[in-house]
This record gives C-alpha cells, structure tokens and sequence, in this order.
C-alpha cells in the first residue's frame, strides 16, 4: 500500500468514527421539560433545512465574543477537547445589525479542497503560541470541512449555533486563540 492510501484511508475512518459519534450525541439529545427549545431549534430551522443545529454541551454565557463585519457577532460558548484527539469549538452567529446579510465568503477560507465543497467557517483555526503552531479545521475524505456548512444569510437579530472541529492541541495546552477571516481574535480555554 501507498503511504498517500494509507493516510486517505486513515482519515477516512477518523471521519467515520466522528460521524458515528455525532450521531450518538444528537440521538442522545432529547427529553422532556423545557418546551422553549424545541421552538426555538425549530424557528433556526425553517427554510432549505440546512441550517444547523445546536451543540450539546454549550454554555450559556459566552466564553468569548468576536466582532465581524457589518454587524455579525460570534460569540464562543464551547471548546471541548474528546477523546478521540479532537476539539471541537461551539457558539452562536449573531446578527446585531438591522438588515439581513449574506455570510461573508472568505470564512471559508481560500483552501481550493475546502471552496469546493460550498460555504462553511473553514477558514477558522486554533493557534497554540506557546507551542508556535496553527491547527486548521478538520476535514473528511471528501475534502468537505468539518464545520457548519450551506449557512449563507443571517435575518437582523437572528442567532445561528455553529461549530468548528479541530485537531487537539497537547493535553498540556488548553490556552489557545480563535481565529476567524474578518472577525477579531479571542483568546479560549479549551476544557477536556
């Protein structure tokens, strides 16, 4: 076997296995109790049924917020570290403005393999400055980023659940700075 085979396949199965773990967690969610979410995860879902939904596990109070362009907010309520080596970040995309906007395209960064596969927050990364590395969002075997993706416009005072997977920095390390084309930096503590 090649050793390019043999890295394809690789990441094949990492993608399989998160996949496969996704699905466990959203089938986990559920319950009873608090009818108010399920409204609103149903009014963040009318439209083409792309629209993401909610990460388990997210806070309610921010752990950081960046400005955008135009009005756009993101504020970061989840970093967590599993273990399977990989964090996965969180949090909420806000429009404060009063018009609806399109999500700027250079969020998804200007990777040729990751503009193929259509909008996402594929230009997102983790940078570590104690260790001096950059760790770029995770993608499957197809290219396609491990991100929310087909979210193309943001209705004024509308708020969209986003997430970001990443490979994990050393256990060592749970100081690390969001990065995200156009919006400013946030310093983030990964948890895990």
């Amino acid at each position: 076997m090649s050793i390019r085979f043999t890295a394809k396949a690789r990441r094949g199965m990492v993608a399989l296995a998160v996949a496969a773990g996704l699905a466990v967690g959203v089938a986990g969610c559920g319950g009873g109790g608090d009818d108010k979410k399920p409204e609103a995860s149903a009014s963040a879902s009318e439209g083409d049924g792309t629209q993401p939904s909610a990460q388990e596990g997210q806070s309610e109070t921010p752990m950081a917020e960046l400005k955008g362009p135009d009005g756009l907010m993101l504020e970061i309520t989840s970093a967590n570290r599993d273990s399977g080596g990989f964090v996965t970040v969180g949090g909420n995309l806000k429009n404060d403005s009063d018009k609806s906007l399109t999500i700027p395209a250079q969020l998804s960064g200007s990777e040729t393999e990751i503009l193929r596969n259509g909008r996402s927050f594929g230009g997102a990364t983790l940078v570590d400055s104690k260790g001096k590395k950059r760790y770029y969002v995770l993608r499957d075997t197809d290219g396609r980023p491990l991100t929310t993706t087909g979210v193309s416009t943001i209705k004024s005072g509308e708020s969209i659940p986003v997430f970001m997977q990443f490979p994990a920095p050393p256990n060592e390390t749970s100081e690390v700075s969001f990065q995200l084309p156009m919006f400013a930096p946030a310093d983030i503590t990964i948890s895990g």
